[in-house]
């Protein structure tokens, strides 16, 4: 009875929280650790299981590769490449823009964390758009795209497959190695970028404004606002943006809108705000986590040695080499008692990093999305919740139970849809928790593997493409193209069901159920 009562709970405490993240009431970090406290106060957790996420082996990874993403962003290491895989503008199309951005996006992002490289992309591509005037709506959900379908790719290439790994691990799993999500992962980024080649210039939308003029002496800076600005929920009235920065409000833009800047509008993470300021703008506030972006009407590079360019990418291409190799059974024979993993490798390169000056040491917690970890952590403890309580088993039968007498790849596409849903209506590292415990116990109860069902987990929480709300990456390009929430649907909904589609062919043939 007390068991019944625990899922009752814990499927209530699901339901406030998805409606409260739908309504964008509280950041989603602070709402999934609040579930997590009612689960606490409740007795369903322990305090130890309720902090056990934040030790977790992925969590922990996904931290380190904020900073090593930070100092690659730094050292300008990619800089000469993004600058130089533009065309010309006599040969510059909407669609060889796409396959120019989208390719070489995606090979970044399968080994760097996703947002970092759309921030150091948008700039470089607005400039491009801009010298050989094409509209620059054609390209910013393209790029954000890119990110997503590179991130599938590998282990790291984005937080989910890392979140999934740990659990894997802490249920006594072997967990995923460096590539082995790319065998359904790649594909659906291959039939991706087609499909944007073949269908995004005429299903993406043509730019409805045009940029403010710069003028003689200040610049048109456009600035993301990020966690830390000091005005958020504050009104124009209450926050004197002038004083604090030496910029002017020309236009603030949300969710795609154009606001009026009346005396009770509020600031809010994730605005995007269009200022006249002062050559010192830029220097002063881009390293900040003031602001989540910035990008000024003439193009910005950062200012770093050559070596240390050299030497960061060569770092780089440590970690992704010691990583694929840490894994393989040989090495675990002439290194034993050791795991050569992303997780060993990515602490190396940090502290390398650090000890380097490649960002800096002293302000390495900045660069730290903690709202992202303390959401990673919180649906951890959620899905041991889940586990505890019977909910997933409850649900796990359920799935089974609609599905009757047909064959696990029907469990299989109603966990993967279930899951992808979701992901659409909040964070993607959530969503592949909470059908963590489910995969797993519909494994159990029809005694079968439960790879199929992690790995499906893995690719339908990161199959955001027709919404702006579960990926943020999809948040940022929303806010900067003034996109509709219409636009991300004309676009990304073919592309879901595509993914959906390759997904349940290719899921079974290299995961045996």
């Amino acid at each position: 009875m007390m068991n019944e009562a625990y899922i009752y709970i814990v499927l209530a405490a699901l339901i406030f929280m998805v409606v409260m993240l739908i309504k964008d009431k509280m950041r989603p970090g602070l709402l999934l650790f609040s579930v997590v406290v009612i689960f606490l106060a409740t007795g369903l957790l322990t305090p130890q299981e309720a902090v056990a996420g934040f030790s977790n082996k992925g969590m922990i990874t996904v931290a380190l590769l904020f900073l090593v993403s930070e100092g690659v962003r730094r050292s300008d290491c990619l800089g000469a490449i993004m600058r130089n895989i533009f065309p010309p503008k006599e040969r510059s199309t909407v669609r060889r823009g796409h396959l120019y951005i989208m390719s070489v996006v995606a090979a970044a992002s399968a080994f760097l964390n996703n947002t970092p490289i759309v921030v150091i992309f948008i700039p470089h591509i607005k400039a491009w758009a801009k010298r050989v005037g094409l509209p620059l709506k054609k390209f910013l959900i393209p790029l954000s795209y890119a990110a997503i379908l590179g991130g599938m790719c590998t282990l790291i290439g984005t937080s989910t497959n890392l979140v999934v790994h740990g659990l894997m691990l802490d249920a006594g799993l072997d967990g995923f190695s460096m590539f082995e999500l790319g065998k359904v992962g790649g594909i659906i980024a291959i039939v991706g970028i087609i499909y944007i080649l073949l269908f995004g210039n005429k299903r993406l939308p043509d730019d409805d404004e045009t940029r403010p003029a710069s003028t003689d002496k200040r610049h048109i800076v456009e600035a993301v606002i990020g966690p830390r600005f000091p005005g958020i929920n504050k009104t124009l009235t209450e926050f004197d943006f002038k004083s604090h920065y030496n910029a002017e409000i020309i236009q603030i833009r949300r969710v795609g809108n154009v606001l009026r800047e009346t005396p009770h509008c509020r600031f809010r993470e994730g605005d995007t705000l269009i200022l006249s300021a002062d050559e010192q703008f830029i220097p002063t506030w881009g390293d900040s986590s003031v602001f989540l972006l910035l990008s000024i009407d003439a193009e910005y590079t950062p200012e770093c040695p050559a070596w240390k360019k050299w030497f960061t990418l060569g770092l780089l291409r440590m970690m992704i080499v010691g990583a694929t190799l840490g894994d393989m059974e040989f090495m675990r024979e002439v290194v034993p008692g050791m795991r050569l993993d992303m997780f060993f490798w990515a602490c190396v390169v940090t502290v390398v990093m650090a000890f380097c000056n490649i960002f800096p040491p002293k302000k390495y917690s900045k660069f730290i999305s903690w709202d992202i970890l303390i959401t990673i952590a919180s649906a951890l403890a959620i899905s041991d919740a889940m586990s505890k309580s019977g909910l997933a088993d409850w649900m796990a039968g359920g799935l089974i139970g609609i599905a009757n007498d047909m064959p696990p790849i029907a469990v299989l596409a109603m966990l993967y849809l279930a899951t992808n849903i979701i992901t659409e209506l909040i964070t993607n590292n959530a969503a592949a928790a909470f059908a963590f415990p489910i995969a797993m116990a519909v494994s159990e109860q029809m005694a079968v593997s439960p790879m199929p069902f992690l790995v499906a987990i893995c690719i339908a929480a990161s199959c955001s493409f027709s919404s702006p709300i579960g990926y943020q990456t999809n948040m940022i390009v929303q806010g900067i193209g003034g996109y509709k929430f219409r636009d991300f649907v004309r676009i990304g909904l073919p592309l879901n069901i595509l993914a959906f589609i390759i997904s349940m062919v290719f899921i079974p043939l290299f995961w045996a159920f």
